[in-house]
């Protein structure tokens, strides 16, 4: 019942809403980690749900699900929820009817022309710039978002600031590295809508009628899923299968509730 701390970790079996980082906490890439499944049946078993929270906005819920189901795992829509679709609620809300200029993944753009938003890839008058995880990403789109930035005066905002994305090899940089790219040619800097807000897990937890007491936020990013599980007031798990080290959990300012190897260890706790 311990974690990789020595903490008792018992009451995590009490928890009934699981809110689960994807990339680096269960799986990398296209390799699902040992573990996951068990991990996320013992969640069900025990009359509990899970939904998928990310900041990677370069895929579309679709695209989650056609990923998680070629690893064997059980998910509906209603399983997910994005940066993207946070952005979205976002601009929504605050910005209805704004023309946006992306520089995301045709995936990212895609959904939020879905959702009604009016988009455009061209150098044009725009209300507001958006910076997606650009999976896709051009010198002419980092022209393009350069121009429109120095030239003419917009609301700029980014899905997430995650400094680097996990892959086979080791990372290669996300939304928060090209967001200072581009700061370094404009001196703008983005509005983050994904974690480490708070907004995803409120979101989620008032869709499902959830208790802060009954949630709990598995992560690999301290600056980002811990960091949101703290601002939530949400029991938080770092996972050191993805981005972190012990060394980053010791000397960050940002401490989760508890820490495991991976979701293999918090399984063995739950099941």
């Amino acid at each position: 019942m311990l974690d990789y701390f020595g903490k008792n970790a018992s009451d995590l079996r009490e928890k009934r809403l699981w809110l689960l980082d994807m990339d680096g906490t269960i799986y990398q890439e296209e390799q699902i980690f040992e573990g996951t499944l068990d991990f996320l049946r013992a969640i069900t078993d025990s009359g509990g749900e899970y939904v998928f929270i990310t900041n990677n906005s370069s895929k579309s819920v679709v695209d989650y699900l056609n990923k998680v189901h070629r690893m064997g795992i059980r998910a509906e829509k209603e399983n997910f929820f994005t940066s993207a679709q946070a952005t979205i609620l976002f601009l929504q809300k605050n910005y209805p009817g704004a023309k946006v200029y992306c520089e995301g993944t045709r995936s990212l753009i895609l959904e939020l022309q879905n959702a009604g938003i009016d988009v455009t890839e061209q150098v044009e008058p725009v209300d507001i710039v958006l910076m997606g995880f650009d999976m896709e990403l051009t010198s002419q789109k980092l022209r393009n978002t350069c121009e429109i930035l120095t030239l003419q005066d917009v609301v700029y905002i980014a899905t997430n600031p995650d400094w680097v994305y996990p892959v086979s090899f080791g990372f290669v940089p996300d939304c928060g590295s090209i967001c200072s790219m581009i700061k370094n040619a404009t001196g703008k800097y983005p509005k983050f809508i994904g974690k480490p807000e708070p907004t995803m897990i409120d979101i989620v937890r008032e869709q499902k009628h959830r208790s802060a007491e009954e949630t709990v936020v598995v992560g690999d990013r301290l600056y980002t899923d811990i960091a949101a599980g703290v601002n939530a007031g949400v029991t938080s798990i770092a996972v050191l299968s993805g981005e972190s080290t012990v060394e980053d959990i010791l000397k960050d300012s940002v401490h989760p509730t508890y820490t495991f190897r991976d979701v293999r260890e918090i399984y063995n706790i739950i099941r």
